[in-house]
């Protein structure tokens, strides 16, 4: 069970904790409310927070990326705070991929975040929390701090599934050391059988994500980091109600395009009753699939593609 700490609890030394990182770019007012919700957290100040800022992609954001700069450099409300500016644009995938590496390696575990996300006050007590109890748990690979939109009625305050969900998420170092971007053995090695597996069942096409990165269309990180866990029979931790917010929905980012659909989700604060059982929620599953594969989403999915493919707004 998840509660807010007790001023005891806030005391921990933050070596306790697990590292929070933070990926940034050329979106300043994103990243202010991304901080200022950080900092709200209930074990904000015993937790350590790493920033990694990416350098711009041109001169057109160069302003950008240095008022985000003086904004992290300025960060307040954590145990510790440390910035690594990247000499050039590494891009997102690049960034994050390195980042954790980086930070697993020195920590054995860490909880990841993006400039477009904000937090409940308990998603830190929430990720600390699951990353103790499933640490020697060999079947659990990762812990996601959001989840769809689904009717939550009759699940318990958590449960597993075999998908990831990269908006707030933590993991250990002894599963990211699996990670591999590599789409080509995917494209060889996968059959159709495993291919409609990994997307649920076929309610969502996730595949695609592989295909596009497989022909040079796209450079991304975190479907790779799904099919590590799919690979392995590894299960992924959700909340049946949200920790996270994306607020980056409006075009402004390198891998979401304008969608209102996720901006006004509720964010859980409270108690949350960890699941019972190891084992992948069939009631979960069935909801996610029923939202992910709804007319209206795919609709939504086919314009966003031709917005991006127009230059209407990033891919």
């Amino acid at each position: 069970m998840i509660s807010r700490p007790s001023p005891d609890t806030a005391k921990v030394p933050s070596a306790d904790f697990a590292p929070i990182v933070l990926f940034v770019h050329g979106r300043p007012e994103h990243t202010r409310r991304t901080l200022a919700a950080l900092a709200a957290n209930y074990l904000a100040t015993s937790s350590d927070l790493i920033i990694f800022a990416d350098g711009p992609k041109g001169p057109e954001d160069e302003g950008a990326v240095a008022e985000v700069r003086a904004l992290v450099k300025g960060a307040e409300g954590f145990a510790r705070v440390r910035v690594v500016e990247r000499p050039e644009n590494f891009g997102l995938a690049r960034n994050i991929i390195e980042g954790v590496t980086q930070v697993v390696g020195e920590r054995g575990k860490v909880i990841v975040l993006e400039d477009d996300l904000v937090t409940s006050p308990s998603f830190l007590t929430f990720m600390n929390q699951a990353l103790a109890r499933y640490e020697e748990d060999p079947r659990v690979w990762h812990i996601s701090g959001w989840n769809y939109p689904i009717d939550p009625s009759g699940l318990e305050g958590a449960f597993f599934w075999r998908a990831m969900n990269c908006w707030g998420w933590a993991t250990w170092g002894d599963r990211w050391r699996h990670f591999e971007r590599d789409p080509r053995r995917l494209v060889t090695d996968w059959n159709q059988q495993k291919i409609r597996r990994f997307n649920i069942d076929g309610a969502y096409d996730f595949w695609s994500q592989v295909e596009a990165n497989h022909a040079g269309v796209k450079r991304t990180w975190a479907i790779f980091w799904y099919a590590a866990i799919f690979e392995r029979g590894g299960l992924c931790l959700n909340p049946s109600v949200s920790f996270v917010r994306n607020i980056g929905h409006d075009g402004s980012g390198s891998n979401c395009g304008a969608d209102s659909s996720f901006a006004a989700q509720a964010l859980f604060e409270g108690e949350l009753r960890f699941p019972t059982d190891v084992e992948e929620s069939a009631l979960a599953l069935a909801r996610i699939r029923r939202w992910t594969g709804s007319p209206r989403r795919r609709l939504r999915s086919w314009v966003g593609g031709l917005a991006r493919r127009l230059g209407l707004w990033p891919s």
